[in-house]
């Protein structure tokens, strides 16, 4: 953790509701690894919420990408270079153990879990292995950071639900017809939670070991609070220090899905009084 206010170095808008941070956070970039994750606090009465790494620096900056969905990413959505967070605490999590993976892998990206992929991919080619990268979105204009995934120059399948980037489906369909082509000896995915299930059911068709990067609610990021708990394997675990990596045919994904579910009505009604209270105060920031 460190103790100063933490400065906006980027901001890029990815999309209409996604974008791209590069936050000034020295000691977190100098410890992180891939796969793992920090959590963010824009100010001194705002949630905690944790983002994946999309990179990371020698430089002292770390990167995360993030869909608008509540309060607090519609803070900082409108924050500009050179604003300041309150908070961001990391690195948190374990890393994706790249040693022990086997020397065939496919790496799933769907929508902002495109931003979580990219790291994990990147260290496994650099490690050596052979990495493919299956990618899905809604839409051509979600289907983001393609320059970063293009200069890995990796093995690169894309699909959107409109068709209008790629092949017309859904990721499961280019992975089904990559598994058919060249069956991977594991398959890491990332994206929102029925994609994972959905990829971890086909995967489990054919034996292929699978892993999943959950993303629950959190609040203290250090297992003592109890907020993120998932079930695998019949078992309580704790997404912030036993994951956020795990098996994804063990994983209780019902459970999962109704406990990030869960306070959907409080969610909308913190965003409300929010843009109530940005309303009286004249808007947002320009160029925000």
């Amino acid at each position: 953790m460190e103790n100063k206010k933490f400065e906006i170095v980027e901001k890029e808008k990815l999309a209409e509701d996604v974008f791209r941070v590069k936050i000034r956070a020295e000691k977190i970039a100098k410890n992180a690894r891939a796969g793992q994750f920090f959590i963010l606090r824009v100010d001194e009465k705002g949630e905690r919420i944790p983002l994946t790494f999309l990179d990371f620096s020698p430089n002292g900056t770390i990167e995360a990408a993030f869909q608008v969905v509540g309060t607090t990413t519609t803070k900082v959505s409108r924050l500009v270079p050179g604003d300041e967070i309150s908070d961001a605490v990391g690195p948190l999590g374990n890393p994706t153990d790249i040693e022990s993976l086997p020397d065939k892998v496919f790496c799933v990206g769907g929508g902002v879990g495109i931003a979580a992929i990219y790291p994990i991919a990147r260290e496994i080619l650099r490690s050596g292995r052979d990495a493919t990268i299956l990618l899905g979105a809604r839409d051509k204009e979600h289907l983001i950071l393609l320059e970063r995934i293009n200069r890995l120059h990796a093995p690169t399948e894309i699909v959107t639900d409109d068709g209008s980037s790629g092949v017309k489906g859904f990721v499961t369909d280019i992975l089904l017809s990559a598994i058919q082509k060249d069956e991977p000896e594991k398959v890491i995915a990332v994206g929102p939670v029925p994609m994972m299930k959905a990829v971890s059911k086909l995967t489990e068709e054919f034996g292929i070991p699978t892993v999943v990067s959950l993303n629950p609610i959190m609040l203290d990021g250090t297992g003592m609070c109890g907020t993120c708990r998932v079930e695998v394997g019949g078992e309580t675990k704790f997404a912030c220090v036993d994951g956020p990596e795990f098996d994804g045919h063990l994983v209780n994904w019902k459970l999962l899905q109704a406990r990030l579910d869960a306070y959907k009505k409080e969610e909308g009604i913190s965003l409300e009084l929010f843009k109530r209270e940005e309303c009286s105060k004249g808007g947002s920031k320009p160029g925000a």
